[in-house]
């Protein structure tokens, strides 16, 4: 065989190249709906609408400063005291409601919504202080051009405030619904991590390959295929899958599902079989909690359908 029969053999045909584009694409279809793929996205995501509000939030709370300075100010002149402690009014107010939503920020990321009462109160108290004392002014001297436009950054800001917690819980929500999704469809293949690469569908070797290699051993002298024998195989470049235990001692779905398999009760049932019971029993994350419980029920399901068809065959 020629060099130009051998290199026409090795071109890829089209459909070579349509049986890697479809590999290709069921691996990115399989990786998008993978959880921590979609905890990823939602992360990049809330990062941008956290930065957007508190922007917004910042720069209404600048704009409502001046103004609530000449209210407290009331006339007094240029550096005296009375003009100086004027300017703490609006950080005080600020700085109490910048903490209420800090802690709302970490309370809607976890889906805490039973705030207290006295939360809700005192957003809303220094909300409408900002606004009385930014829009006083425009009202006493019937204004309305000024009571409209000293009214949008207060109400923005309020609106802006009220919105961000309900978005956080959302974002969240759709993390966990796709953990949830992905446990029900495949609790094993949801959790498998995704730092085991992928092996694609290696394309056969061409024949030319096959039919130089005779001839090759056939020409060559009987000292050289001595050596070619005893040479050292050389190992495959194919990883080896893990299992068990990752490194640094992390535990595995598997891992989990054996342990609760070993603490379980003698009279345990499947139904008995929930997320709190898998975090109670093997100490495993709330996210990982729903599939534990699967395998667990999966292990459990045929003993107890054993068991109950002898009880039958008893009775």
């Amino acid at each position: 065989m020629t060099m130009a029969e051998v290199a026409t053999s090795n071109k890829p045909t089209g459909v070579d190249k349509l049986r890697t584009q479809a590999a290709e694409a069921s691996q990115v279809r399989a990786l998008s709906t993978h959880p921590d793929v979609v905890a990823l996205r939602v992360e990049s995501i809330r990062t941008q609408v956290d930065r957007c509000m508190w922007l917004g939030i910042v720069l209404g709370m600048a704009f409502t400063m001046v103004n609530v300075q000449a209210f407290a100010a009331d006339g007094a002149p240029v550096a005296s005291l009375p003009w100086i402690a004027a300017w703490l009014l609006d950080p005080m107010v600020s700085l109490v409601l910048i903490a209420v939503l800090r802690a709302e920020q970490i309370t809607a990321r976890y889906q805490v919504t039973d705030a207290g009462p006295w939360i809700r109160r005192t957003k809303r108290f220094a909300f409408a202080a900002t606004y009385v004392m930014n829009t006083w002014s425009s009202f006493g001297h019937g204004d309305a051009a000024g009571i409209v436009l000293h009214s949008v950054p207060p109400l923005l800001v309020f609106c802006a405030a009220e919105t961000a917690p309900v978005l956080r819980d959302r974002l969240t929500e759709a993390v966990l619904r796709a953990e949830r999704a992905a446990a029900l469809a495949d609790p094993h293949k949801a959790a498998e991590p995704l730092s085991v690469p992928v092996l694609t569908q290696e394309m056969p070797s061409p024949p030319a390959a096959l039919e130089s290699a005779p001839a090759a051993a056939a020409g060559a002298s009987p000292q050289d295929r001595t050596q070619e024998t005893t040479r050292t195989p050389r190992k495959s470049s194919q990883p080896r899958r893990r299992t068990g235990k990752a490194k640094g001692g992390r535990m595995m779905l598997a891992d989990y599902v054996a342990l609760g398999l070993a603490k379980a009760d003698p009279d345990l049932t499947p139904a008995d079989v929930t997320p709190a019971w898998a975090r109670k029993t093997t100490g495993c994350s709330a996210g990982l909690s729903a599939k534990v419980a699967a395998g667990v029920r999966d292990q459990l399901a045929p003993v107890a359908a054993a068991v109950e068809s002898i009880e039958q065959a008893a009775a």
